[in-house]
């Protein structure tokens, strides 16, 4: 029963059609331009700088991505400024700070972004034996899921998952797909655990970016510089004509019926 309540929740905060709404009351805001559905058994692993393939994706279409999160003191601004622009993210929390966080992790479902799981403690998981990291994983799930849901699982309500430094082993990859976990990586970053002024990561982005084309975006959350960036950068996609994508699971509403 758990489970069919948080599938609900979820469910009823995916758009129900392909296209988004325009943004209430601000027209000229960004937006999100469509949704689409992932499951494992299409798109297992997604990110070109980590696997072979990625999202399918257009020309000028980009995923926001944001890992570590939530924290007080950045996520709420991050949070905001997508809400200004009714651009819609993927968030893969860190475990540890969901728990410490809860509101926060509930708030980010509540505006419509998807939820991703990044482990409980954010180690390197390759260094460790395959039963421990697993574990790890686990209890990162089960972490987030109590914060966002109430419940304490490790089956999630949305199978995403990102590695810690994209430090994954063949062993642990084949494990969340047998277990229907979509994994993401990345095909354009902002570097943005290096020191930098919001401005300067604003220049490095948008360089990635247009070389790019298309892609997952990952920034991080919990990072002052990252907080303060992002309205100049969604403002400085709607400019250059770039799309916003918001990836949700497949069969998220099937699974009500």
């Amino acid at each position: 029963m758990t489970r069919i309540v948080a599938l609900a929740l979820a469910a009823a905060l995916v758009p129900s059609a392909a296209l988004a709404e325009p943004c209430p009351g601000s027209p000229q805001a960004l937006g999100t331009a469509r949704v689409i559905e992932v499951d494992v058994k299409t798109t297992p692993r997604v990110g070109r700088k980590h696997f072979p393939t990625t999202l399918p994706l257009r020309a000028k279409e980009l995923v926001l991505t944001f890992d570590d999160g939530p924290w007080p003191g950045t996520t709420p601004r991050v949070l905001d400024a997508l809400k200004r622009e009714c651009v819609r993210a993927t968030f893969f929390l860190l475990g540890r700070n969901a728990e410490a966080n809860a509101g926060l992790a509930r708030r980010t479902l509540a505006e419509g972004h998807s939820i991703g799981h990044h482990t409980y403690s954010h180690p390197e998981l390759n260094r460790m034996p395959l039963d421990k990291a697993e574990a790890e994983i686990d209890r990162g799930i089960a972490a987030d899921e109590f914060a966002v849901y109430g419940h304490r699982r490790t089956d999630p309500v949305m199978p995403f998952f990102r590695f810690p430094g994209f430090a994954a082993t063949q062993p642990l990859l084949d494990r969340l797909s047998d277990r229907g976990i979509v994994v993401f990586g990345a095909d354009v970053w902002a570097s943005d655990w290096l020191p930098m002024s919001p401005e300067q990561q604003l220049d490095v982005i948008m360089a990635r970016i247009e070389q790019a084309g298309r892609g997952i975006v990952l920034f991080h959350d919990t990072k002052q510089q990252t907080a303060a960036m992002l309205p100049a950068f969604l403002r400085a996609l709607k400019q250059r004509g770039y799309r916003i994508v918001h990836v949700v699971p497949a069969g998220i509403r099937g699974a009500l019926n």
